[in-house]
């Protein structure tokens, strides 16, 4: 499928028998922040976007996206009982703030005598209008049919292609630093969510955008590392493609340095920045706050406001830092608290719990709000194990 320019957000999520999750029913603002303990499932929620991705992207389809996963049985909560069925819904909106074209999704489904993954639903809703309905009298008569969805063939998505390109648009980014200075790293895997082909991304793009971009990722980088003056892209004697930065000292001209010398901290946040600006669809970020100064954390809400200033792009979160949280302008309901429980873990937006807005009123901050809920209650007891 092309790319397309999709001006659409995931506004609600509901789950059932996803991983960590028996049920969930949630919505979601236009900036999402997921906080909680150590494998409560923060990761899991960012994947449900990452599978409806997989599901449209070009190479996938529903019997890869489960396979890529280990299967139904990796998937089904472990809390599931009468109702074995695993079960997306999401709704679309537009991000203008418009109420239509308004677009629901939800997929459920099992696995077969063989454990081979069978869909259970299918539906599409455009504006409260049912656009797919399954299964249909032609699946009951062949039920191998279920065994792929319509949203990712094209020969059956046209009412509803619309939304399969927003799913193809959510975008996934969890930058490896040592994968982007790898000289022999692999450049043939398009979009690596772990950053391999970073610096492909960057040389592909036409030079008017790359250099527009390159400036407002410097006027942005600043803010953290403002002895940088300049950012380029660069090609060795081989053509291989670089990105270098001037910056500044006692010599009058500075001195460069290549990606190489680029500290762990200044890569991330130049491939999290670059990722704001490439794309419009919903972008997830699984602790960007690694290999930074908590001082600069603080800002990182901050910078992504001012990249993102003309776009209006969903952005989710994860993070276990207090700092990332101490931004004035994140809002309760930004939030998503992730509390694990015997019966899966409970997704709730920060502003349900009762005394947050008047802990907020008193002077703390979302960050302590948050961290408060998820600090594991025995931590202290790691500081008594015997050496």
């Amino acid at each position: 499928m092309a790319k397309t320019e999709v001006p659409y957000r995931f506004s609600a999520l509901r789950l059932k028998n996803w991983k960590n999750f028996q049920s969930v029913e949630v919505e979601l603002p236009s900036r999402v922040f997921l906080v909680g303990p150590n494998a409560s499932g923060k990761s899991n929620l960012l994947d449900v976007f990452r599978f409806l991705r997989d599901l449209v992207a070009p190479g996938g389809g529903f019997q890869a996206a489960v396979e890529r996963r280990q299967g139904v049985k990796a998937l089904r909560c472990l809390a599931a009982r009468k109702d074995p069925n695993i079960e997306i819904s999401v709704r679309v909106l537009p991000t203008d703030g418009s109420a239509t074209p308004s677009w629901e999704y939800t997929l459920a489904f099992n696995q077969d005598s063989h454990r081979r993954p069978r869909i259970h639903q299918e539906l599409v809703l455009k504006d409260g209008q049912a656009q797919l309905q399954r299964p249909t009298e032609e699946d009951r008569r062949d039920p191998d049919r279920l065994s792929q969805t319509h949203i990712e063939q094209v020969t059956m998505n046209q009412p509803f292609r619309e939304l399969a390109k927003f799913f193809e648009s959510v975008h996934y980014l969890h930058l490896v630093p040592q994968l982007v200075r790898e000289p022999d790293r692999v450049s043939g895997r398009p979009r690596d969510p772990y950053g391999s082909d970073f610096l492909e991304q960057v040389a592909s793009t036409s030079e008017k955008r790359r250099t527009a971009r390159l400036k407002r990722i410097l006027s942005a980088l600043q803010v953290a590392v403002p002895q940088l003056s300049a950012i380029e892209l660069w090609r060795d004697v081989k053509g291989a493609p670089h990105l270098r930065g001037r910056y500044e000292h006692w010599r009058a001209q500075g001195a460069w340095q290549t990606e190489e010398q680029f500290s762990d901290g200044t890569l991330r946040l130049m491939g999290l920045l670059w990722a704001v600006l490439d794309g419009t669809g919903p972008l997830l970020l699984e602790e960007p706050e690694l290999s930074l100064h908590p001082e600069v954390v603080r800002y990182i809400p901050a910078m992504f406001a001012r990249v993102q200033s003309r776009k209006r792009r969903q952005i989710l979160i994860s993070t276990h830092s207090p700092e990332m949280l101490h931004d004035e302008g994140i809002g309760l309901n930004e939030v998503l608290l992730l509390t694990p429980t015997p019966e899966g873990t409970s997704v709730r937006p920060l502003a349900s719990v009762h005394e947050a807005s008047a802990l907020l009123s008193g002077g703390s901050t979302v960050g302590d709000i948050a961290m408060a809920h998820t600090r594991p209650d025995k931590a202290r007891q790691l500081a008594l194990i015997e050496p």
